[in-house]
């Protein structure tokens, strides 16, 4: 209905996340409420079975509707790595333990990756994916964003994430592609 608001909790203890949401999903006039009730983060092979278990975890545990985002930087010339462990490996190695591992190789191709889950307590999640493909600086550039933004940038761009206005960077993003796939359907699903 053009005037009303809906919300959506988004289970995240990420801020920056969070914000990101809100502008992503204004156009859709979905406001992300900020919850901190993420479910369990497992271990897998896909950002979306990351996202979709935590998000159906968190929905039963605390019944309600609501959202997980889970996102990973896939390096090609680590074989994908760190993909859904780019978390982890973003606090225990950083951004100068990423370049290291890439010291010497010829391909800096890489692609971040989203999953938005969706899900409600009685039902299956819903998850939405988005990408970016791009290339790894071999110096951290901008002051911007988080994790890896400093040293990705996305094809036919000339910043890195962390140089974009969040603006800017919400247009181009995984998490934006993710985050839009799952407004449009939340908006004819609402009504």
């Amino acid at each position: 209905m053009p005037g009303s608001s809906r919300s959506i909790h988004f289970a995240t203890g990420n801020r920056g996340k969070v914000e990101e949401a809100r502008i992503i999903l204004s156009q859709f006039e979905i406001r992300p409420l900020p919850f901190d009730g993420k479910g369990v983060e497992v271990q897998a092979s896909t950002v979306s079975e990351v996202a979709s278990y935590s998000a159906r975890a968190a929905s039963v545990k605390y019944g309600r509707r609501l959202i997980v985002e889970d996102a990973g930087l896939f390096v090609d010339a680590l074989g994908g790595f760190p993909g859904p462990f780019s978390s982890y490996a973003f606090k225990t190695v950083g951004i100068a333990g990423l370049l290291r591992l890439l010291a010497g190789e010829r391909s800096r191709r890489a692609s971040f990756r989203s999953a938005v889950a969706y899900c409600d307590p009685s039902g299956a999640p819903v998850v939405f994916e988005g990408a970016v493909a791009g290339r790894i600086l071999r110096d951290p550039v901008g002051e911007g964003g988080f994790g890896f933004d400093p040293v990705f940038v996305p094809d036919g761009r000339k910043k890195s994430m962390a140089q974009m206005t969040l603006d800017e960077k919400c247009r181009v993003s995984h998490r934006g592609e993710a985050m839009r796939k799952f407004g449009s359907w939340f908006v004819q699903v609402e009504g």
